[in-house]
């Protein structure tokens, strides 16, 4: 198996996103992630089996009865998560229905994680409002790509990592006994509704 180079890996990276710039904090994720890319390569472990561990310790996480587990789960399965896209390039083996797998783990994943939060005080109606306007807005990303646009040419505040940080901090707030969880999910929440909006108008200027 022919395992790209790193500035092979970049290269490639950038172009699937759209010719984003690797500086930064991207430049220091792509970095750790490509190392991580090398070794799981080096072991003949495929991207699908890497996303597929991803959703199995967000299901994991939802059913443990201990939020510090939870909160160790909800990371690994973020690293998982986070290097299949990686490992995908480097093996160069993206494909189609690795991206559907990918997507419709993320989209289960947020709902165990969500499930997660209302098990330790988050209302039930705010963490299935809050699935249902996160799930909604990738779906029409993913819509809009599936017309022939590939890049909706908006990041918004609630983008998947902020999403699984808030529910971090969540499982913190739990931890140390600290008030105000249910604050910071209406806070949330309303960021939620702002960046679904935000790619609603960008979607409408794009097809009107």
């Amino acid at each position: 198996m022919k395992v790209l180079t790193q500035a092979e890996f970049e290269s490639r990276w950038s172009a699937l996103h759209g010719g984003a710039e690797i500086k930064g904090a991207v430049a220091w994720w792509l970095s750790i992630s490509y190392q991580m890319a090398r070794i799981c390569s080096a072991l003949r472990i495929s991207p699908n089996f890497l996303t597929l561990l991803g959703l199995v310790t967000a299901i994991a996480m939802a059913f443990s009865d201990y939020a510090e587990i939870a909160l160790l789960l909800l990371v690994t399965s973020l690293i998982f998560d986070g290097i299949d896209g990686s490992v995908a390039i480097v093996q160069q083996r993206e494909s189609s229905w690795g991206s559907l797998l990918d997507s419709l783990a993320d989209r289960i994943s947020e709902a165990f994680w969500l499930y997660m939060g209302w098990k330790i005080g988050i209302p039930a109606w705010i963490a299935i409002s809050m699935w249902t306007i996160a799930s909604t807005q990738e779906y029409a990303r993913a819509r809009l790509a599936s017309l022939g646009h590939s890049q909706i040419g908006v990041v918004t505040p609630t983008e998947r990592p902020v999403r699984a940080s808030f529910m971090a901090i969540a499982l913190l707030v739990f931890i140390f006994e600290l008030p105000g969880l249910e604050v910071i999910s209406y806070i949330f929440l309303g960021a939620l509704i702002y960046s679904f909006l935000r790619v609603m108008r960008v979607t409408f200027l794009i097809l009107r």
